[in-house]
């Protein structure tokens, strides 16, 4: 029988649950196998450490974080943030951002944090990855709340009116920063805006104010800039599928793969940006008066220009731009070797795509659109300055 999506579902633990939560998840022969792949011959030494952890803080600082900077050393070149001191001050925020992967997007933000002394945010992640307890229970270890992906039109109508309430209690009552990707699921082509019935959905628990009901939410948009997507070529194999097969739907296992090829491949340079909150120009654009729809495309043309002029760009977008547009308009952007790099790079990925009737010209042209879009949009915003 499927749980009832109530606050008690939708939060993550606290405190004074985490202990059974950690015994039930190691009973789990599952995390034995996870254990030993991360940690060889200490995993049960992890795993007894697990029963030991008392607090969330301890889980996330001593565990999560150390994983997240092993997979950075190991599949990152550098790991940057920058914006974060602005947020010192004791308020919460609603962080929102472009959305590239599926676990360390909010991973790498996570950690970043707590080695600039702050608080962690609370994660949204989608229903359809809790596929079993004892990944429930993780999740929610790590400070992830839970965002309700299927059922009927009512219950997701139902689902969302609660889950607008459950955010903004955490944000005005002083509990927990949120993050927010800016969209349901990945932005697949990277031409990333923001998604209007995630605003809809936070605009549920506005009130009749709402400008003021968004205000009140700190709404700060995070610029998230991973030079390599291991990831691409998984999406590009999507699309095509998806073109030859109107009724083509993924799995849970090409979930839980796209999981484990974005937490191992390789990344390249990742950088996050943390700007200001939207408030101020919000303030400006719109009045108390103005209704639902137009204060939601504010807010929607904000947090866009905001995470499309904080990109970092990287020689490959532009060497990207270049082939899709077949010249070299960019060519002083990057060098032979920077090419050359790229596309040796887009060869291997290209040679990682199994499919019946593979179409190397579509699937190389998708992977390009990757590359490029974020620098189109950069490129739109910094212009429209």
């Amino acid at each position: 029988m499927e749980p009832e999506y109530n606050e008690e579902y939708i939060r993550p633990y606290n405190n004074e649950e985490a202990h059974n939560a950690f015994v039930r998840v190691c009973d789990e022969p599952e995390l034995k196998t996870v254990l030993e792949f991360i940690y060889k011959d200490k995993a049960e030494e992890m795993r007894q450490y697990f029963l030991s952890i008392k607090t969330i803080y301890e889980f996330q600082k001593n565990v999560i974080a150390r994983f997240v900077m092993s997979v950075a050393d190991k599949t990152a070149d550098s790991l940057t943030i920058n914006g974060l001191e602005k947020h010192k001050d004791g308020k919460k925020y609603l962080y929102t951002s472009n959305h590239r992967d599926i676990i360390m997007d909010a991973a790498f933000l996570d950690t970043l944090m707590l080695m600039n002394d702050m608080d962690t945010a609370q994660n949204a992640i989608g229903d359809n990855l809790c596929a079993k307890q004892w990944i429930t229970d993780m999740m929610k270890l790590n400070k992830n709340f839970i965002v309700k992906r299927s059922g009927s039109t009512r219950d997701i109508y139902s689902a969302s009116v609660k889950l607008s309430s459950y955010i903004r209690r955490q944000i005005t009552e002083g509990k927990d920063s949120i993050w927010l990707a800016e969209r349901e699921g990945r932005a697949k082509d990277s031409n990333d805006t923001v998604q209007e019935s995630v605003l809809k959905m936070l605009s549920m628990s506005s009130g009749k104010n709402m400008k003021q009901g968004f205000m009140e939410l700190n709404i700060t948009p995070v610029s998230i800039s991973y030079e390599f997507d291991g990831c691409d070529y998984l999406k590009a194999k999507e699309f095509q599928q998806k073109r030859d097969n109107a009724d083509f739907k993924k799995t849970k296992a090409d979930d839980i793969l796209s999981m484990k090829t974005g937490i191992l491949g390789y990344k390249g340079n990742v950088h996050y940006e943390v700007t200001d909150s939207i408030n101020e120009e919000l303030d400006k654009m719109v009045s108390d008066d103005d209704n639902r729809a137009t204060v939601i495309a504010a807010v929607q043309k904000l947090i866009d220009q905001h995470i499309h002029k904080n990109y970092r760009i990287y020689p490959i977008n532009y060497v990207a731009l270049d082939e899709r547009n077949g010249n070299s308009q960019f060519a002083s952007h990057y060098t032979a070797a920077d090419k050359e790099r790229f596309d040796q790079y887009i060869s291997g990925q290209l040679g990682k795509i199994e499919l019946d009737n593979k179409d190397e010209d579509y699937l190389r042209g998708k992977l390009l659109e990757m590359y490029s879009n974020p620098l189109i949009n950069h490129l739109a915003a910094t212009n429209n300055d």
